[in-house]
């Protein structure tokens, strides 16, 4: 490869994690990592002799390793890059479904993964409340109390040895803040700490999904957060991935610069995803509809 001037740079990256099997890369999956790598190595920044499996830029990291079918907007990657690797000519060679949108340029020696202060992911819970009438009569297990969820996000919030929802052995003490917004039937929860063990957000919104619906008591909430481990067939199993979104990161002294043209193109490409899941959402609704008819 031709050497150029580089600059160590970090970039914000967006995905529809629904078609990947998670970001870190794998040998023998299609991941966003792998994709990005990918992207890096078509762009002549990787030597292809090596390829994206084995090759990384100087100081290559990421914030979140996130799970499959976890989507994202505020992933950040960061390298020794460049200087002309904007974030529209990052796309250049990236899937509609990874868009890089910002870009800042970083001291040497930083670092996305350990630099990172605070990490926000929001859960799309699907959670009509229980007094919007008749519209959700016919969904009954899927109505919560909005109470009984702020009750619960508010006793996950704060300090706590989160050991009983994570199967990682250890950094499982976190100082967290949980929230949730109504959005129609959707609770959009929001929860930020300065890391994550595994799977723990997931399995905070199942445990406030239960408490939520009346199938749980408010109780398991002080249970879960107890020093006492809770044997595998009664703990609490995660969400599903799909509704999860990495939201944020953040970083000392880190100011991202948006680059209008490369949001213009993921605010474009994601708008067609968009566009297709409702689509099939709306011949599911039909089928769904149709039957009910019969009733």
């Amino acid at each position: 490869m031709t050497e150029t001037p580089t600059v160590t740079r970090a970039f914000r990256v967006a995905y529809d994690g629904r078609e990947y099997a998670g970001f870190q890369r794998q040998p023998h999956a299609t991941t966003v990592g792998g994709t990005l790598l990918r992207a890096l190595a078509e762009h002549g920044i990787l030597d292809r002799g090596d390829g994206p499996t084995h090759a990384t830029p100087t100081g290559y990291a990421a914030a979140g390793r996130t799970d499959a079918g976890v989507s994202a907007v505020g992933q950040t990657v960061a390298f020794a890059a460049p200087e002309w690797l904007t974030p529209r000519a990052f796309n250049g060679h990236l899937p509609g479904s990874v868009r890089v949108w910002a870009a800042a340029d970083v001291p040497e020696g930083f670092h996305a993964t350990h630099d990172a202060v605070q990490r926000t992911y929001r859960y799309h819970l699907y959670a009509p409340a229980g007094d919007e009438g008749p519209d959700h009569a016919h969904d009954p297990a899927h109505v919560v109390d909005d109470d009984r969820i702020h009750d619960a996000l508010a006793r996950f919030s704060g300090r706590h040895d989160f050991h009983n929802l994570t199967s990682d052995e250890t950094g499982t003490v976190r100082d967290l803040t949980a929230t949730a917004t109504r959005e129609g039937d959707l609770l959009v929860v929001e929860v930020s700490a300065g890391g994550f063990p595994r799977a723990l957000v997931r399995r905070l919104v199942a445990a406030i999904r239960a408490v939520g619906r009346g199938t749980a008591d408010p109780s398991l909430i002080d249970r879960l957060l107890a020093s006492e481990p809770i044997p595998g067939e009664l703990g609490v199993g995660p969400a599903p991935p799909e509704p999860l979104v990495l939201w944020n990161v953040s970083y000392e002294g880190v100011a991202f610069e948006v680059d209008p043209e490369a949001a213009e193109s993921a605010r474009v490409a994601f708008e067609e995803r968009y566009r297709d899941a409702r689509h099939a959402a709306a011949a599911t609704g039909a089928i769904r509809d149709r039957i009910a008819e019969t009733d």
